[in-house]
């Protein structure tokens, strides 16, 4: 689907639900920022995920595939995504900068689930980007949060449930700590996030 972001409303599909109408850029990969902007998406919101041309969301790659041959779709990647339309943009060019600001001028809502910073130095941080849109929601997940020792460290569902302590309440008696079942860490920031963003 052709996506200008100056005539959004006249080439997406209508939604219905209680955020029909309101429009997300999902810059999120993964799990913790997918799920969230899903939720929104599944409330009735038009959200877009963006992907670096050359380096897209790598659960893409995920099992279980589903199709055959060149048509194969990872199912991990479809679960998270469902509902959301597609773009490619190269954050990091001018023109890519360009039209993502013409985008947010658009939007009512924004997740990323960068480092802390990474946004910044692309000059694309929530300071720069309330210019450009003063009513925008600015929604980030990282995993160790936006200040503190850890802020810049990169972070994973493992990671969280590890330093969290949270292994240590898992596993045998005698035995290492186990990892739990589930990605409760990704998707407990998810939908805090979505809960934040609700009542922003």
């Amino acid at each position: 689907m052709q996506v200008d972001a100056d005539r959004h409303e006249a080439i997406t599909p209508r939604r219905d639900g209680p955020l029909a109408g309101v429009v997300v850029l999902d810059v999120t990969r993964v799990v913790a920022g997918p799920f969230c902007a899903m939720m929104l998406a599944d409330m009735g919101a038009t959200v877009i995920k963006i992907e670096h041309p050359q380096d897209p969301d790598y659960t893409r790659t995920f099992p279980p595939m589903v199709g055959n041959g060149d048509t194969q779709e990872s199912a991990f990647y479809a679960q998270y995504n469902r509902n959301k339309l597609g773009v490619s943009l190269d954050l990091r060019s001018e023109e890519g900068k360009a039209l993502f600001r013409r985008l947010v001028r658009k939007a009512d809502i924004l997740v990323e689930n960068f480092r802390p910073g990474v946004m910044d130095k692309l000059g694309l941080g929530y300071d720069a980007l309330k210019l450009e849109n003063p009513r925008l929601v600015y929604a980030a997940i990282s995993g160790f949060g936006r200040t503190g020792p850890n802020s810049r460290r990169p972070g994973y569902d493992n990671s969280g449930q590890a330093t969290g302590g949270l292994w240590s309440m898992n596993g045998y008696p005698g035995q290492p700590p186990v990892r739990v079942g589930t990605i409760i860490g990704d998707l407990s920031a998810s939908l805090y996030a979505a809960v934040g963003i609700l009542a922003a």
